[in-house]
Order: C-alpha cells, then structure tokens, then sequence
C-alpha cells in the first residue's frame, strides 16, 4: 500500500477497433483503412487490409477538461493481502495500480504522462499495431492527458468516483472522463484490472501481460465478481486510516459512485450490489453481468450506451432486463451514431492518428459522454439538479431518453 510516481514518462496508446460487449478493443494487424470483422472481445478472425496505412504525423491530444479547477493526478499501488489474485495465484496477493484524480489549483503539478514505458509497450504489442501504419512508441508518447503530476490539491471534501475500464482495456482509456470529473470537484480513482488487459505497471516494477484475454470460456460474471472485490478494497483503503494515499483527506467517505465502461459498466452493478458505500453507478455501453435482481439495487443508476445494441430494440437483451429490476432513481440514454469505444478516449486518438472512426464524431462522443455523467454524480451525489437530466436536449440531438 505504497505511493510512487510513475516509473516512466513515455505514454502510448494501441488503437482500438470495435469490440462489442467487452472493451473497446485494440488494434488488428491490418491497415487502418479495413473494415474489423471482430465483434466480440474473444473473436480472432483478422480484417482484410484494404488501403494503405497513413502517414502523417501522430500528435494526441485529448480534451481538456471543463470545470473550474484543474486535474491532479497520482499513481498509487496497493496490495490486499487478504485474498490471492484470482487469474494468477501463484503471483500472490492482488495487487492493482490506480491513477488517482484530484481537483487541484491550475498552474502546478507537471504534465502527467498517460502510460509507463512498459505499459505502451504491452499495449502495443497486445493490439498488433502494424508496422507499416507508422505509429511508434515515440510520437505516441506525446499525448496530452491535462492532468498534472503532484499540483496542489484545492481544499475540501470531494465525493469519491471509481472508474474501471472494458476488457482488455487499461485504465488509461478513461482518463478524458477522468479529468473531467475532477475538475468538477471529484476525486477519481481509476484501478487497473490486474492479468485483465494489455499491463499495469505495479510497485515492483513488473508489468504482467493479460493472463485471461484469450480464454473462450472464461465466465464474465468471475470478472465483475472480481472487478467489485477490487473497488471496494479501494474504497477500504482510501476511506479508512488516510494511509493509502497522501491525499486521502480530500475525500468525503459518505458520497461515493461508480462508474465503468463495458464489462467495468458490468462491474459498476457488482459493486453497487455488493457494497453498499456506493451510492451512485453508470454503466457505459457494457453487457450486464449480472442482470441485477429486483431489489438488488435501489440506488441512482445510468444506463449510456450506443443505439444498435443498447436500445429498446436492440441486440443486447440484459439492459431491458436490468431496466426492469432496477429501483430509485435511473436513467437510460442511447446515443446515435456512437460505437463501443465511443465513451472512451479510443476513437478520438483513432481519429488522430488518420484512422477510420464511427459516425459520431469522436470528440462529440467524449463530450456527450462527460456531460452526462458529470450531471448525474451531481445529482445524485451533489444533489445539484441538473436539467440536462430531465429530458431531450436541443444541444444534444444525438442523446435518445429510453423508457
């Protein structure tokens, strides 16, 4: 339970093509221009290269955020000595690596990078960028994340939002959403799925490869079971004793959520039924694992996803079901025009790099996603009414209110 920077300033992202269900993905070994026929996280079929990859130069940037203050960020490293990692036991304790964000004063910290050198490489490697698309570690590198390496944290208590990313995916993918949160005034813990994606760098310096990623059976609801076991350890060791992390008092341990995209949105309700702390969840565009009972769960909850799959009328059948046996307060957003990554960093640094993208535009994906979320932790952890909640936006077209 021990706090450190980050081991390298070297930062790299693998572009993702389109995942449904799981995790918004990586990159196949084709040329950006091809069409992915991967639909699911456990497909393998390649695409077809079809064009040639582009040349230009690769500078990312995302978002900056929006709120009033600026966005801290730490790296911290935990260990619950309490159980052994479940995909690989014989490695020990369950150790996670969380990125910690914080409202702070604009104009200090440094640049924060978004990866470790070990987790770019990881991540590359994972997503089979090929080489002819020109992509390197080094102009990856440079991708501007706006949160800032020990800036000096704003006074107060902060509500508390723990952030998990899809499958396959590390926890960098949620830093746009992240940062925006915190310059809102939420502190952010974002834990990286341990054995569950493409490397998180622990205290040791080790980066440990997915240990499960290519399992055909493996049972999802293991992952969100897991998945909640980690956040509320967290919650543990950020709400209890203020030793975890140097900053620990900026928290205020009454008004906690949760929040996640694909199967980190799965694990939102795993958390929510299995911790009470947790006032608040949103899952992003994620299949439930588990439908929650009737019952289970009568606290706020947002439903944003995509409309081909998470409509009335769409393919994934869990979220009418969840719908249905959810209590209290809830939202259900689909948004037009949006894939799977769209709610993720994914398809903006896609679009960046000269690769194809959905039809919305991926920047408006970003945007759509942290205005709703940010109003609804407002709401129901602020208890700020936020109208933007109350139905259809003419400033947000794209945004469907479901049932």
């Amino acid at each position: 339970m021990k706090r450190n920077r980050r081991i390298s300033a070297v930062a790299a992202l693998a572009l993702a093509a389109l995942v449904t269900g799981t995790g918004a993905g990586f990159a196949a070994t084709t040329t950006p221009s091809a069409t992915p026929v991967a639909t699911h996280a456990f497909d393998t079929a390649p695409a077809t290269a079809t064009a040639t990859a582009p040349t230009r130069s690769f500078h990312g940037t995302l978002p900056a955020p929006t709120g009033r203050y600026a966005a801290g960020e730490d790296v911290i490293h935990l260990t619950d000595a309490s159980r052994p990692d479940p995909w690989v036991p014989s490695s020990g304790p369950r150790r996670l690596t969380v990125t910690m964000v914080y409202p702070a004063v604009p104009g200090t910290g440094t640049p924060a990078p978004y990866m470790t050198l070990a987790e770019a490489a990881g991540h590359i490697q994972k997503g089979k960028i090929p080489a002819s698309s020109g992509i390197t570690p080094q102009n990856l590198s440079s991708v501007t994340t706006h949160a800032f390496d020990g800036a000096r944290p704003q006074r107060g208590k902060h509500p508390l939002v723990v952030l998990s990313p899809g499958f396959g995916d590390p926890r960098m993918v949620l830093t746009s959403l992240a940062t925006e949160l915190a310059s809102h005034g939420y502190v952010v813990a974002l834990v990286g799925p341990t054995h569950e994606d493409s490397g998180e760098t622990l205290e040791n310096g080790e980066t440990p490869p997915c240990a499960i990623c290519d399992d055909p059976k493996l049972d999802m609801n293991k992952v969100t079971a897991s998945r909640a076991l980690d956040a509320s350890f967290v919650i543990d060791q950020l709400t209890h004793g203020n030793t975890a992390w140097r900053l620990a008092h900026l928290i205020d341990k009454h008004e906690i959520g949760t929040a996640g995209h694909s199967i980190g949105g799965a694990s939102a309700v795993a958390t929510m039924i299995a911790d009470p702390r947790v006032r608040a969840g949103v899952n992003m565009d994620g299949k439930f694992y588990p439908v929650p009972m009737p019952g289970q769960i009568n606290r706020p909850f947002l439903m944003l996803g995509e409309t081909d799959n998470h409509s009335p009328s769409g393919t994934d059948t869990t979220w009418e079901k969840a719908w249905a046996n959810l209590g209290g307060y809830k939202k259900w957003l689909a948004v037009t025009g949006a894939n799977h990554p769209s709610f993720t960093d994914v398809d903006l640094l896609e679009e960046q790099a000269g690769f194809p993208t959905p039809p919305l535009d991926p920047e408006r994906g970003i945007v759509l996603t942290r205005e709703y979320v940010t109003a609804f932790f407002d709401q129901t952890l602020k208890g700020i009414h936020r109208p933007l909640l109350d139905g259809p936006s003419p400033n947000n077209p794209e945004v469907v209110f479901q049932p």
